[in-house]
Protein backbone atom coordinates (compact mmCIF):
# COMPACT_ATOMS: atom_id res chain seq x y z
CA UNK A 1 0.00 0.00 0.00
CA UNK A 2 1.64 4.11 -0.72
CA UNK A 3 2.17 5.72 1.62
CA UNK A 4 0.24 9.22 1.80
CA UNK A 5 1.69 12.01 0.73
CA UNK A 6 2.93 14.47 3.72
CA UNK A 7 0.83 17.48 4.05
CA UNK A 8 1.76 21.37 4.00
CA UNK A 9 0.13 22.64 7.02
CA UNK A 10 0.45 26.42 5.55
CA UNK A 11 -0.77 25.36 1.83
CA UNK A 12 -4.04 25.91 1.29
CA UNK A 13 -6.24 22.98 0.30
CA UNK A 14 -8.77 24.82 -1.83
CA UNK A 15 -6.49 26.32 -4.09
CA UNK A 16 -2.85 25.43 -2.87
CA UNK A 17 -1.01 28.67 -2.04
CA UNK A 18 1.07 28.88 1.09
CA UNK A 19 -0.17 30.96 3.50
CA UNK A 20 2.57 32.49 5.85
CA UNK A 21 1.25 32.41 9.29
CA UNK A 22 -1.87 31.28 11.02
CA UNK A 23 -4.52 33.75 12.11
CA UNK A 24 -4.79 31.87 15.24
CA UNK A 25 -3.16 29.02 17.43
CA UNK A 26 -3.84 26.85 20.45
CA UNK A 27 -2.72 23.93 22.38
CA UNK A 28 -4.35 20.55 23.28
CA UNK A 29 -2.94 18.04 25.62
CA UNK A 30 -3.79 14.52 25.64
CA UNK A 31 -5.43 13.51 28.67
CA UNK A 32 -3.60 9.91 28.34
CA UNK A 33 -0.25 9.13 28.44
CA UNK A 34 0.64 6.35 25.56
CA UNK A 35 3.01 3.58 26.44
CA UNK A 36 5.90 5.05 26.64
CA UNK A 37 4.64 7.42 29.15
CA UNK A 38 4.64 10.25 27.45
CA UNK A 39 1.93 12.85 27.35
CA UNK A 40 0.66 14.55 23.51
CA UNK A 41 0.88 18.35 23.19
CA UNK A 42 -0.89 19.08 19.82
CA UNK A 43 -0.23 22.29 18.44
CA UNK A 44 -3.22 23.30 16.27
CA UNK A 45 -3.66 26.67 14.03
CA UNK A 46 -6.13 28.11 11.97
CA UNK A 47 -5.69 29.58 8.41
CA UNK A 48 -7.50 32.00 6.33
CA UNK A 49 -6.41 32.20 2.43
CA UNK A 50 -5.59 35.68 0.58
CA UNK A 51 -6.55 34.19 -2.62
CA UNK A 52 -9.62 32.39 -2.27
CA UNK A 53 -10.99 33.34 1.19
CA UNK A 54 -10.75 29.55 2.11
CA UNK A 55 -10.26 28.80 5.97
CA UNK A 56 -8.92 25.45 7.64
CA UNK A 57 -8.03 24.08 10.75
CA UNK A 58 -4.88 21.99 10.81
CA UNK A 59 -1.95 20.31 13.13
CA UNK A 60 1.01 22.78 13.15
CA UNK A 61 3.09 20.36 15.54
CA UNK A 62 2.86 17.42 18.38
CA UNK A 63 5.16 17.58 21.06
CA UNK A 64 5.71 14.20 22.89
CA UNK A 65 7.15 14.97 26.30
CA UNK A 66 7.71 12.72 29.64
CA UNK A 67 9.78 9.67 29.89
CA UNK A 68 13.49 9.79 29.05
CA UNK A 69 13.25 11.97 25.73
CA UNK A 70 10.86 14.82 24.54
CA UNK A 71 10.17 13.90 20.86
CA UNK A 72 8.52 17.10 18.27
CA UNK A 73 7.44 16.12 15.33
CA UNK A 74 7.00 19.31 12.76
CA UNK A 75 5.94 20.26 9.13
CA UNK A 76 7.46 16.98 7.69
CA UNK A 77 10.21 16.67 10.26
CA UNK A 78 10.67 14.72 13.69
CA UNK A 79 13.15 15.41 16.06
CA UNK A 80 13.93 13.42 18.92
CA UNK A 81 15.98 14.79 21.92
CA UNK A 82 17.41 12.48 25.11
CA UNK A 83 16.98 13.64 28.12
CA UNK A 84 20.37 14.36 30.44
CA UNK A 85 20.89 11.61 33.32
CA UNK A 86 20.60 13.67 36.66
CA UNK A 87 24.05 12.71 38.59
CA UNK A 88 23.18 11.05 41.89
CA UNK A 89 23.65 13.65 44.75
CA UNK A 90 25.83 13.27 47.19
CA UNK A 91 25.39 11.06 50.61
CA UNK A 92 26.07 12.32 53.75
CA UNK A 93 26.38 10.15 56.49
CA UNK A 94 26.73 11.67 59.99
CA UNK A 95 27.73 9.55 63.00
CA UNK A 96 25.11 10.74 66.06
CA UNK A 97 27.71 10.20 68.95
CA UNK A 98 30.44 12.06 67.18
CA UNK A 99 28.49 14.79 67.34
CA UNK A 100 27.31 14.33 71.10
CA UNK A 101 30.87 13.82 71.80
CA UNK A 102 31.75 17.26 70.37
CA UNK A 103 29.18 18.83 72.33
CA UNK A 104 30.67 17.84 75.92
Amino acid sequence: MPRKKEKNPKQCPSCGTIVSEPEKTWSLTSPLPDARGRITVTVMGSFHCPECGYRWRTVISKIKVGGADVEIEGASKKKSIEAKTESKPEIIELDLESILEEED
